[in-house]
């Protein structure tokens, strides 16, 4: 008979070969560098609980056939101290044999010890699971953006995933970009391009800074929230350390924005390589400051060559991205569930701090690499 239950270090390799072949469709025997990040990252890593662990479900014939990743987000509402578990990687092998397996998981997830549980990468099944059990949908959480900076070099990155000898037209595409941008005037607002000259406030200076500056300024420019996290300084150390190691990505950028008087408005962390796209991990800004640091950000990555910048939506950025000739799409949703209601009110007033850093993107299963065995 199948049963879910807790994680062991034990299950490791089989978790990963089911990683490897649901979500990297490769039937070859996991890595060896993958097998070890998932255990530290489930069962080793700062802040796991073992009250709130990932699960497994054993199908009939003894054997993992299915996994739930769990990681813990301390987070504070008001005074309270409250546990938040992040639902992560989802997954399920021959779904047909066992069509309830995955909703399965997820129940027994839901049914932990945690205040608040939360997914910012739910597929539509998963979405239609989630909602069946009492979880809610954050539509202004659910959004990714993207901002065409140099429109053939954007072009030219989308059709090199899947054709690399197209980036020998990188000559070319520079180029063209190099003509366009440079005769547009300095506020001139198109959706295909920004303009060479960059806007950034006159008011306003960025500086360069490194991740341990960052997660310093974390706390000032999110207290603003009523549900904010709070981890200790040890567990935000580890995450930023993850959340650097993206070599799909490019290398990492962290800068501060910061008024004449030297007081930090905003901050950014972003990844990019030259010519290709800047994936934005987290955008913070203190209240009334999100478009002045949105325009820091963009000539930040533009002045480093980026094609574009590419990030998830939060509440407290959409407003100001309203004509600034920023798109729209909807990739996934961010899914919340709660026996608390006011938790729940919270966020449906835009008032929790969850995406990016607080939540699934800073793992290095997004964007890092395995290939070692």
């Amino acid at each position: 008979m199948s049963n879910i239950r807790p994680l062991t270090s034990e299950d490791i390799p089989a978790v990963a070969g089911l990683f490897q072949k649901i979500f990297r469709n490769n039937d070859k025997g996991p890595p060896q560098g993958l097998t070890a990040y998932l255990r530290h990252l489930y069962l080793e890593a700062p802040g796991c609980d073992p009250e709130i662990s990932p699960l497994v479900h054993v199908n009939d014939a003894g054997r993992i056939s299915g996994f739930v990743g769990v990681n813990i987000l301390p987070m504070r509402h008001n005074d309270r101290r409250l546990r938040a578990a992040i639902c992560g990687s989802l997954m399920v092998e021959d779904r047909d044999s066992d069509p309830m397996a995955g909703a399965r998981l997820l129940k027994a997830f839901l049914a932990g010890p945690q205040d608040l549980s939360f997914s910012e990468t739910a597929s539509e099944v998963s979405t239609q699971m989630w909602t069946r059990l009492r979880g809610i949908v954050l539509p202004q959480y659910s959004l990714d953006w993207v901002r065409v900076i140099r429109p053939a070099a954007f072009a030219l990155d989308l059709v090199a995933r899947r054709l690399r000898p197209a980036r020998s037209l990188a000559p070319l595409a520079r180029a063209f970009d190099g003509r366009y941008r440079g005769r547009m005037n300095r506020h001139e607002l198109r959706w295909s391009a920004v303009p060479a000259e960059a806007s950034t406030p006159g008011a306003l200076q960025i500086v360069d800074i490194d991740r341990e500056s960052f997660a310093e300024l974390f706390p000032l420019l999110t207290r603003q929230f009523a549900v904010q996290p709070a981890w200790t300084e040890a567990q935000l150390a580890h995450i930023l350390g993850d959340a650097t190691e993206k070599p799909d990505y490019g290398e990492p950028h962290f800068a501060a924005v910061k008024a004449r008087t030297g007081a930090p408005v905003g901050a950014f962390f972003y990844h990019m390589r030259r010519g290709g796209i800047a994936r934005v991990l987290q955008v913070l800004a203190l209240p009334g400051q999100a478009g002045s640091v949105l325009d820091c950000l963009i000539d930040h990555a533009a002045a480093r060559g980026a094609a574009a910048v590419n990030g998830r939506t939060q509440p407290a950025l959409l407003e100001a991205m309203m004509g600034r000739r920023i798109g729209f799409v909807h990739a996934a949703s961010t899914v919340i569930h709660s026996r608390d209601a006011e938790l729940l009110e919270a966020f449906r007033h835009s008032q929790g701090f969850i995406n990016g850093l607080a939540g699934e993107h800073w793992s290095r299963l997004i964007g890092g690499r395995f290939d070692k065995r």
